[in-house]
């Protein structure tokens, strides 16, 4: 990777604006259904510059959501704000710098008649094409459509790009999945129970017009909105209960997965979780080859992964951005920086970015190539790459020894292993990397604490700093008492006081350790389990197996004089499924660290350059 000025690596400052435009001090706001091709009515506000003269044609912002394009509020709030409130302060950002902005609620959400049994249907994705259709028709439209979001909005704006409409000139995935199987409901074959309960359980009542879910997840919410914008001509409000009565038949998440094991696994119409995935929409997004900017974190879920996994699989031209924010970026989400309270960009800083990128593409060169901007968290550093891993990465073993220690010299001893009996309540807490989903923010401070219910391993203090970029990949030779279970291993450093610091994590259940020799669905960079019911190996309780796997991809920069450190755990309790969900006693893992059977973990360094 080539040296560049740090200034000249952060994505939010290295883009001046492209074009100057003329700015508007304030929008309109207006509330209409758009009607489908077969006739489903979708619920649609649109925000245009106030003060737009009739011959001034603008580009469209599109953002497709499942959380109500706009609220419903309650007095006295509905006399000060607008009820695009709740998008702020994107609507003001965007219209101000002279962009027009559509906000829809998806088929069968918010106000838009409808149904669903799934989310992204092939029908939802349709919907787009009909959406830029009437947009472009506007007297104010100049035929250009660009489109972002944040987590399922910005799924949305992705799969905007399969219907290869002319008008789409750029999409922006921010903090969206690549493979929803192992990025956010079955991380390493183990069900992240919790969020998808969660996630079905606030769907369900927004679907019925129901606001009591934002009570505790972001009260001031709850505080100044009653339910979802009706459309403005619907005075009686019969336009809006029509379409909740058809939400009545919607379908979840949860109901669909939370008793299933296996990624080819059906729903009783014959659709599979790999079916609304981006990865299956991946030729079709590539055909007109319009930009993607796509940006996430790495405390975020599995996304961090499927915006690596999108980088180094769509031939778009692309800029993927990585930061230490959590799932959105409102809060920072830097666990080697804890005394950081404040995000960095802004949400606003980071909005008015997003435009000078859309004005790049709209009115200037364009974007060319791939570059991976991505911040290395301990050293506090933004750097970039045009490929990914970065130049210079180098695999550095380290074993896990005797005493609990971690040593880069393999173990000669015969004989060696450790026991740990699985401790059910071991967790990683509520503000972990799987519920910020829920946009909550990211609190790794208990690791000192947790790391007691573990079975850790410690290095001796690092002879000089270590930067970690990419992904670590563990390798563990084990055995269990039980017939299933799961690993759950974190990558820690512990300071010079004993302090431990999370970096990153990876799990597996076990029955699913098997390194498929099949072609991936897609390039990864990780061992490849299908996590497919042909390719579940029973557990043999004494025998011993490989459990292979990789981490979340990091980076991260370790001080001199602090420590390394593997902490396995058998469970999270606050976040995955419980293997085994039943039986007699609790399951003991023996983990071999010996001549024949030598555990480790792989990390991918950065050599440091000399100073």
């Amino acid at each position: 990777m080539v040296a560049i000025p740090n200034s000249e690596n952060n994505p939010f400052k290295v883009l001046d604006k492209a074009i100057d435009k003329t700015l508007y001090e304030d929008y309109t706001v207006s509330s209409i259904y758009i009607k489908m091709r077969d006739g489903v009515k979708i619920a649609s506000t649109i925000c245009i510059p106030k003060g737009l003269s009739p011959e001034k044609k603008i580009p469209t912002l599109l953002y497709q959501t499942r959380y109500w394009r706009a609220a419903d509020l309650r007095i006295p709030f509905r006399w000060v704000f607008k009820e695009t409130l709740i998008n702020l302060p994107t609507p003001r950002i965007f219209t101000n710098h002279g962009y027009a902005i559509v906000y829809t609620d998806v088929r069968g959400c918010g106000a838009s008649y409808g149904t669903r049994t799934y989310p992204f249907s092939k029908e939802e994705i349709k919907d787009g094409a009909d959406i830029a259709d009437w947009i472009i028709s506007q007297p104010w439209s100049d035929g250009n459509i660009v489109s972002n979001g944040i987590s399922y909005t910005g799924t949305t704006a992705e799969l905007l790009g399969v219907n290869n409409h002319p008008a789409v000139k750029a999409i922006m995935p921010g903090h969206g999945f690549w493979d929803p199987c192992t990025d956010v409901a079955f991380p390493g074959g183990c069900y992240d129970d919790s969020f998808m309960k969660l996630w079905s359980f606030l769907g369900k009542n927004l679907d019925n017009n129901n606001a009591k879910p934002f009570k505790q997840l972001m009260p001031i919410l709850w505080l100044i909105m009653k339910g979802v914008k009706p459309v403005d001509n619907d005075k009686d409000l019969s336009q809006i209960k029509e379409a909740v009565k058809q939400h009545s038949t919607n379908q979840y998440v949860s109901d669909h997965t939370k008793d299933r094991d296996f990624r080819d696994e059906l729903l009783p119409d014959g659709v599979g979780i790999d079916d609304f995935s981006i990865f299956h929409y991946k030729k079709e997004i590539e055909k007109l080859n319009i930009p993607i900017i796509g940006w996430c974190s790495w405390m975020d879920s599995g996304y961090v992964d499927a915006a690596i996994n999108r980088f180094i699989n769509m031939e778009n031209p692309q800029i993927c951005i990585i930061g230490d924010w959590n799932h959105g970026g409102m809060y920072p989400g830097n666990p080697l920086n804890p005394s950081k309270v404040e995000v960095s960009p802004t949400p606003e800083e980071r909005i008015t970015k997003w435009i000078d990128y859309f004005n790049k593409i709209l009115y200037g060169e364009g974007i060319q190539g791939k570059t991976l901007y991505y911040y290395t968290t301990g050293e506090e550093k933004w750097k970039k790459s045009q490929i990914w891993p970065p130049n210079g990465q180098k695999r550095q073993r380290w074993y896990l020894t005797e005493n609990n220690s971690l040593s880069t010299s393999r173990p000669e001893e015969k004989i060696g292993e450790d026991n740990y009996k699985v401790n059910f309540r071991a967790t990683t807490g509520r503000f972990n990397r799987w519920w910020t989903l829920l946009g909550l923010p990211i609190d790794y401070s208990n690791r000192t604490k947790a790391d007691k219910k573990l079975l850790t391993y410690t290095s001796p203090p690092l002879k000089e700093d270590m930067e970690i970029t990419g992904h670590p990949i563990i390798a563990l030779f084990l055995s269990s008492t039980h017939e299933d279970g799961a690993v759950h291993a974190y990558l820690e450093t512990v300071d010079e006081s004993g302090n431990v610091f999370f970096i990153t994590d990876g799990n597996l259940r076990l029955i699913h350790r098997k390194i498929s020799s099949e072609q991936p669905p897609y390039k990864t960079l990780i061992p490849y389990h299908s996590f497919k019911k042909k390719d579940s190996l029973p557990v043999v309780p004494g025998e011993i197996m490989e459990v292979k796997f990789g981490t979340r991809a990091t980076s991260a920069l370790i001080r001199k004089g602090n420590r390394l450190r593997i902490a396995i755990a058998g469970a999270d309790k606050d976040t995955f499924k419980q293997y085994p969900a039943e039986g007699k006693g609790k399951p003991t893992i023996t983990i071999s660290r010996n001549e024949s059977h030598a555990s480790y973990i792989d990390l991918p360094v950065i050599p440091r350059k000399n100073k």
